[in-house]
């Protein structure tokens, strides 16, 4: 669908927000005026809504999002940090000291890592991602804040001098069933990698994966904090206590999120 080249910023807003809604767009109003604002041009302004109006995530098109009252860069073919998320560091705020060692694990763009520096006195950063497009993006959002991004399969991306010092791990990890990415909006399963979506069999394959190396890396008291859904919450508690540590599950209903905590106990 192509849109049409306004020619003042009220007409542009007028035949945005009809472009959108036309398309099903839910927020018309709202992208529309985000789209708006960020084009330099008319033309810029056409490409855009013709790349929103055949699927492409807001975020993508904008090239950034908003979260936890940071502005993110957000690369095509990265995932897109939900609001959920900020469930994540909201509990891991609250739990860190000045000059903490926090992990962003499976960090996509890094927004999770990011608001909590952003949120935290002195910590130290450090943010990991199998995925080259993402840590090519997260790079450009850790470092910003001072902080760190290693590219590698979960624990084994971060240097071996971070071992039993970590005092929180944050993850968003996959955690959708394999069987359940046919059912997910368009906008994530056909423009977001499979990679940050899919979680195994029954979505939890990296959780169990984290869960079972975290203890290497935490220190005596450290904390694990999981992402996971409402149904999952009590098999993510039971994965992450049999890795030795206690567990507990946290949800937000504002945020309609849930996550686990986990902390290391040590008995000397």
């Amino acid at each position: 669908m192509h849109a049409p080249e306004p020619d003042t910023p009220h007409c542009a807003l007028a035949t945005v927000v009809a472009t959108l809604r036309a398309a099903g767009c839910v927020f018309a109003e709202d992208e529309a005026r985000l789209l708006v604002d960020a084009a330099t041009h008319p033309g810029e302004l056409a490409r855009m809504v013709e790349h929103r109006t055949s699927g492409v995530p807001l975020e993508h098109v904008l090239g950034w999002v908003e979260f936890s009252g940071v502005r993110m860069e957000v690369d095509a073919g990265v995932f897109v940090p939900r609001r959920r998320s900020e469930l994540l560091v909201r509990q891991a705020v609250a739990l860190l000291h000045p000059g903490d060692v926090v992990v962003d694990l499976c960090c996509g763009s890094g927004a999770v890592g990011v608001a909590v520096a952003a949120a935290s006195t002195g910590v130290e950063l450090h943010a990991a991602d199998v995925d080259t497009a993402a840590v090519r993006c997260a790079r450009r959002n850790v470092e910003s804040v001072g902080g760190h991004v290693h590219e590698g399969d979960l624990f084994d991306a971060l240097p071996a001098t971070l071992r039993g010092r970590v005092d929180v791990v944050v993850t968003n990890v996959p955690y959708v069933p394999s069987e359940a990415i046919a059912l997910m909006p368009p906008e994530a399963r056909d423009h977001e990698p499979q990679i940050a979506l899919d979680g195994g069999p029954d979505g939890l394959d990296f959780q169990r994966a984290v869960a079972a190396e975290a203890p290497r890396w935490l220190r005596p008291g450290g904390h694990l904090l999981v992402e996971t859904s409402a149904h999952q919450a009590a098999t993510t508690a039971d994965i992450v206590t049999r890795a030795g540590l206690l567990a507990r599950i946290v949800r937000s209903g504002e945020l309609d999120a849930t996550a686990v905590v986990g902390t290391w106990r040590v008995d000397y």
